[in-house]
């Protein structure tokens, strides 16, 4: 009994993420090709079209506002789109929170978020966020240089952003991606054992360890 209940827990966990898996991506599948159901009727008929024609054309419209997006002329074009569009309220209360959230984990912009960053707080303990900007304050004593962090609290879109000095913090060898995944997970995406730097992503030179 024992070895049935253990098996059967361990077979539950390794199903349910796999099972959950394969239907998002089904649903998705679904969703996407169903777009472009209704245009393919009314250009070739009623009659059955090979599954994943909607989901191909999908991807090629995305890929060519890629390339569009790519060009000097297309990024002017859909700067000036993208403008028009952000003066409808409704389109630009639900765009511009998903378009922020997209832009900040993408490598290739200056807004995203740079590095998993380790704050140390003495009243709270360890802090784990995401490096968004390095800059300096002037208190009259100065330009002094401190770390902008994003510290997700709820879901990666709910957070503080903390500002904090250079000693308070350090770097660990974690990709953005794997960062997300820790918040994801609870924590439970945490590998066993880390290694962090006391320098700035910003700066490769000198770098010390802590």
């Amino acid at each position: 009994m024992q070895w049935l209940r253990r098996s059967f827990i361990t077979g539950f966990f390794v199903t349910v993420p796999l099972v959950v898996s394969v239907a998002a991506i089904a649903w998705m599948f679904r969703v996407v090709d169903g777009l472009t159901q209704g245009m393919y009727e009314r250009w070739l008929g009623p009659q059955p079209h090979p599954p994943g024609l909607g989901l191909v054309t999908t991807a090629i419209v995305v890929l060519g506002i890629g390339a569009l997006a790519t060009n000097v002329i297309g990024r002017r074009v859909l700067g000036r789109g993208e403008a028009f569009l952000m003066q409808i309220p409704v389109f630009r209360t639900v765009y511009a929170p998903v378009k922020q959230l997209i832009v900040a984990f993408s490598p290739d912009n200056e807004a995203g978020f740079k590095r998993v960053v380790l704050i140390d707080q003495e009243a709270r303990g360890f802090a784990l966020g995401f490096l968004t900007k390095e800059f300096t304050v002037d208190r009259g004593q100065g330009p002094e240089v401190v770390y902008a962090v994003y510290v997700p609290t709820n879901h990666l879109y709910l957070g503080d952003v903390i500002v904090c000095r250079p000693a308070q913090v350090s770097f660990p060898d974690m990709t953005v991606e794997q960062g997300v995944r820790v918040f994801l997970t609870g924590g439970m995406g945490l590998p066993a054992q880390i290694r962090a730097h006391a320098h700035s992503v910003l700066d490769t030179g000198g770098e010390s360890e802590r």
